[in-house]
């Protein structure tokens, strides 16, 4: 994969595929931390004296222009973070589209509407998505991938686009792929991750490919139950996934039988019900009554995963310990971000709820090595599969 350092792009239009998919109340932006990180590429095309035009989704509008997705509160706060106008089109590549692009000069930025607002983006037919791709690829003379949060997307924007322009990728990209290189290549041991998060089944790939790289494993968060109640105890109302039983056995075997230590929650925070101030109490892993459900880890675990992280060299970590939203279950979630800013480890916060609970919960960014923008992308990566965005940038 070539940079953009390697682009010749003054006076060019420069397709750049960002990945602004952030959290919005009403029209009131609730995290801009993708934002944030997609401002330095972009910053560095304008001042190389680029006429950069800016693609990006969000939400699941399912291939129609859905107001409640619309790109313009992301528009406004990318403007105030660059300190320069964006031009704002109301459309993806349509009349707007072409006018707002083609008005640009060097230097300038516009932001197109949701892609998503086009059947073609997401369609599994390339057909479709070429077409849409040409469309696109019309706008512009280069393309940058800068959107790792979606490179595990075989999408028109992702995958079509940079097989028709001169590409390169964003230097956020750049950086995503180096920091998992280190997680996979030659991690520096004790090499410890922490998966947490509701559902075994959307970490099973990485769990099966990890049991032969970590030497600890610790699982905490709604996924936990289900290790749990594959060990013979009774889990009570928590979160379950009965059909992914027999598959953490035989991770609980494997883990055994390679010498990794596979490390469970000893007590939780026990709730009547799902909500914020549900009454709780902490009982131990192995005895959650039956008509309670676990919404966080408990003291005692808190205090084993922070020891298990203290003499860590590298760090991946991909899920909260528990219902972090809700402050009286936030307390998991924070010991294990605090024992990772308290680590000397190379750390790494796998994106996705894992990265807006540092920022929710008010933790220090700097504290860890590298926060990623893309929780699902940083996971198929770690898992070995080949990213379609990445394959699109390295042709």
């Amino acid at each position: 994969m070539i940079g953009i350092d390697e682009l010749d792009v003054k006076g060019r239009r420069v397709f750049v595929r960002a990945d602004l998919n952030v959290p919005l109340d009403g029209e009131t932006i609730t995290d801009d931390g993708r934002i944030r990180a997609s401002v330095p590429t972009i910053k560095k095309l304008l001042e190389r004296g680029a006429k950069v035009i800016v693609g990006a989704h969000l939400g699941r509008p399912k291939g129609a222009p859905t107001p409640k997705y619309s790109l313009a509160p992301v528009s406004r706060r990318l403007a105030e973070l660059l300190g320069e106008d964006v031009a704002f089109a109301t459309d993806v590549v349509g009349e707007s589209a072409g006018s707002v692009t083609e008005a640009l000069q060097d230097g300038q930025v516009a932001l197109l509407e949701n892609l998503r607002f086009e059947p073609g983006e997401e369609s599994k037919d390339d057909a479709v998505r070429g077409e849409f791709a040409d469309k696109l690829a019309a706008l512009a003379d280069l393309y940058v991938g800068d959107g790792f949060g979606a490179v595990h997307r075989k999408h028109a924007s992702v995958y079509d686009v940079p097989q028709r322009l001169p590409h390169a990728a964003g230097d956020l990209v750049l950086t995503e792929v180096e920091v998992l290189k280190k997680l996979t290549e030659d991690p520096a041991r004790p090499y410890v991750v922490v998966l947490g998060g509701a559902k075994v089944s959307d970490k099973l790939g990485v769990i099966a490919n990890l049991l032969s790289k970590v030497d600890r494993l610790l699982i905490g968060g709604g996924m936990a139950y289900t290790f749990l109640k594959a060990q013979g105890h009774e889990v009570g109302n928590s979160l379950l996934q009965e059909d992914q039983l027999d598959q953490v056995r035989g991770f609980l075997n494997e883990a055994a039988s390679r010498g990794v230590d596979l490390v469970l929650p000893v007590d939780v925070l026990a709730a009547t019900h799902f909500a914020a101030d549900a009454p709780h109490e902490v009982v131990d892993a192995t005895a959650i009554p039956a008509d309670r459900e676990g919404l966080d880890i408990g003291p005692k675990t808190r205090e084993l995963f922070a020891a298990k992280l203290a003499d860590a060299e590298t760090v991946f970590w991909n899920g909260p310990m528990g219902v972090f939203e809700f402050e009286a279950f936030s307390g998991g979630t924070r010991a294990v971000a605090e024992a990772l800013v308290r680590s000397g480890a190379f750390t790494v916060v796998g994106g996705g709820d894992s990265a807006a609970a540092v920022r929710l919960l008010g933790l220090p960014e700097d504290g860890f090595s590298h926060i990623s923008t893309g929780g699902g992308a940083s996971l198929e990566y770690l898992e070995g599969k080949t990213l379609p965005g990445l394959a699109a940038l390295e042709a």
